[in-house]
């Protein structure tokens, strides 16, 4: 059984629009003014964790507690974030295929599990490895092992890692020992080695490991 790891923001889910959605219904539904939102909106755009909302809870000297704001954004990006029908089919037809899926994310253990949850992605993955399962962040290869590892095998030659960050996802792929395929959105860093194969769509990706044997 041949293994595919794939990156879960920007590559199967997409947390921007999300994350725009979550953060105006959570200030709308506290009563929180601009400047809140505003702050919400430029230190959580790339990644958002508890200790986020310690300090948002600080700076403003809002009523709710750091743990129940960072619950209210955890239901809110669950509510909002989406995985398209055609990425769902896409891992359906590799799952059929005797491929194992697996998540290898940066983010906290709770929000990133909602999200799967949320979209459906859950009865296609055999194993999910987030950074806040143990504090080891992508581009560490020891990531992505965890990854192989709940899917119930280990990285071997044939492997893949698919993701849109150039230096997280393929990278560090290529330190883990996974070959890459590279979802193209970011600039690409020239001082970066190439993927294997670049793609525009996640989709594209499945399809080139539905019809590409074994390098």
């Amino acid at each position: 059984m041949r293994l595919a790891l794939f990156d879960l923001d920007g590559t199967l889910v997409d947390r921007r629009s999300a994350f725009t959605n979550a953060i105006s219904d959570l200030t709308r539904t506290h009563g929180y003014g601009p400047d809140v939102e505003h702050w919400m909106l430029i230190h959580l755009a790339d990644r958002a964790g508890p200790d986020d909302f310690a300090q948002l809870s600080e700076i403003f000297n809002l009523d709710e507690s750091a743990a129940d704001l960072w619950r209210a954004y955890v239901d809110r990006m669950a509510a909002a974030v989406t995985c398209r029908p055609a990425v769902l089919d896409s891992l359906a037809r590799l799952k059929a295929a005797s491929w194992s899926i697996g998540v290898a994310t940066n983010g906290a253990s709770d929000i990133q599990r909602a999200k799967i949850r949320a979209t459906g992605l859950a009865d296609l993955i055999d194993g999910i490895a987030a950074s806040g399962d143990i504090d080891v962040r992508k581009p560490d290869p020891r990531l992505f092992e965890l990854a192989a590892a709940r899917c119930g095998t280990q990285i071997s030659r044939g492997d893949w890692m698919i993701g849109d960050n150039p230096e997280n996802d393929i990278v560090g792929g290529h330190k883990a020992g996974l070959m890459t395929v590279w979802v193209r959105g970011r600039p690409w860093p020239e001082s970066l080695s190439v993927p294997h194969h670049s793609v525009d769509d996640v989709t594209d990706a499945i399809d080139y490991l539905l019809t590409h044997p074994p390098e």
